[in-house]
């Protein structure tokens, strides 16, 4: 039996360990890397900034804004809305930077696969 990472994909397949070596894979990588690792590491900062606020800083929490709405209820939905926020903003940068290379990946693959040129 041979090993596919030495003989490479039998003809008409797809050699799936050359694609993650290609360059346009190695790219549409570090793309998603640029948008994903940045705004992972920004979130959970802010989130374990609310939880040790919570812990450690009661009174600054509790401080009344309006009404009942103090400091914590404020900063707490602004973890939702946070959420809410990155998952657009990676829609948006998924559609304009990720999806054409993947899409230009995929047709290339899928050309190669029927044996086209």
């Amino acid at each position: 039996m041979t090993d596919s990472r030495i003989d490479g994909a039998p003809k008409g397949a797809i050699d799936y360990i050359a694609v993650e070596e290609s360059a346009p894979f190695r790219e549409l990588k570090r793309r998603q890397r640029s948008f994903v690792f940045p705004f992972a590491v920004a979130f959970l900062v802010w989130y374990f900034a609310y939880v040790l606020l919570s812990s450690f800083a009661p009174g600054f929490m509790a401080q009344p804004v309006s009404g009942a709405i103090t400091v914590g209820l404020l900063i707490g939905l602004g973890q939702f809305v946070t959420t809410f926020a990155i998952t657009m903003g990676y829609v948006a940068y998924a559609n304009r930077r990720l999806d054409p290379l993947a899409e230009q990946m995929r047709t290339d693959l899928e050309r190669s696969e029927r044996g086209e040129a």
